[in-house]
């Protein structure tokens, strides 16, 4: 029966948000297993590699191109040693994990994915905040401004703000005067309550809050300007203006599967 040792493959692991201990289980496993890794060094702190990885040989692909981090990996893989490709957050998520895979594919090197915490949720957490509330917002949009990577037309940020859903906008601080105009092409107003969360369960951490009328001063006054996740929507209102509705999970007249519900 042959292992992974046998026929090694390349681990794509999500490092998480910044806090070294919101990385997975197994992520941190494979990553003490590693005799190689290549991180994301221009988000995935040095020390999380440090801590789970003291005995690695450690590359950081910041300034690498993506045939130079293939090629590590491939030699990696062809001496037989354990190879972990660190990403930040969840590496499905602007992670370009995808074209690293093709490559992969193309040499005839496995691999597998092991999911990680992303920044968005690490933010929702330091706010306190829940995105999905009955009666308010359902629907969470994970979507980010164009850049130096375009955005397709049908997801220009105007076009999604129609819907009204709770947004988690990625790579876009530095932008925040723009992100705030087209939301209010959509369903959004000025009133809209809007928060800026930078480095997200880092020690350094910040967030600001406020609404889409003032939320842009108050990120340049704050000196944030990159790293950081834009969250918008009538959610946000909950913990100053309370509920709006409270869900049926744990209603007490409500019965599913595991309770039967008593009405009064």
């Amino acid at each position: 029966m042959s292992s992974v040792a046998d026929n090694p493959i390349v681990h794509f692991v999500g490092a998480g948000p910044g806090d070294a201990e919101l990385i997975t289980v197994k992520g941190a496993r494979l990553l003490r297993e590693a005799k190689v890794v290549v991180y994301a060094g221009s988000l995935v702190d040095r020390e999380l590699v440090r801590t789970y990885a003291p005995g690695a040989e450690v590359h950081d692909s910041a300034a690498l191109t993506l045939e130079e981090t293939t090629a590590l990996l491939a030699r990696a893989v062809a001496d037989g040693r354990r190879a972990v490709r660190l990403h930040t957050g969840d590496p499905s998520i602007y992670g370009a994990i995808q074209e690293q895979m093709v490559e992969l594919d193309r040499l005839g090197i496995g691999y597998e994915v092991v999911p990680g915490v992303t920044s968005a949720f690490a933010a929702a957490a330091s706010l306190k905040q829940e995105l999905t509330l009955p009666e308010v917002s359902q629907t969470v949009i994970i979507t980010r401004l164009a850049g130096r990577t375009p955005v397709p037309e049908r997801e220009r940020l105007a076009e999604i703000a129609r819907i009204g859903a709770t947004l988690v906008i990625y790579l876009s601080v530095g932008m925040i005067e723009q992100v705030v105009a087209e939301l209010l092409q959509g369903a959004y107003t000025p009133a809209t309550p809007a928060a800026v969360v930078s480095r997200a369960s880092w020690p350094d951490e910040q967030a600001v809050e406020g609404t889409l009328a003032d939320i842009a001063d108050k990120v340049r006054s704050s000196g944030i300007g990159k790293q950081a996740i834009i969250l918008v929507g009538d959610v946000l209102k909950a913990r100053r203006e309370g509920l709006k509705a409270r869900s049926l999970l744990y209603d007490g007249g409500f019965s599913h599967e595991f309770r039967t519900g008593i009405i009064t």
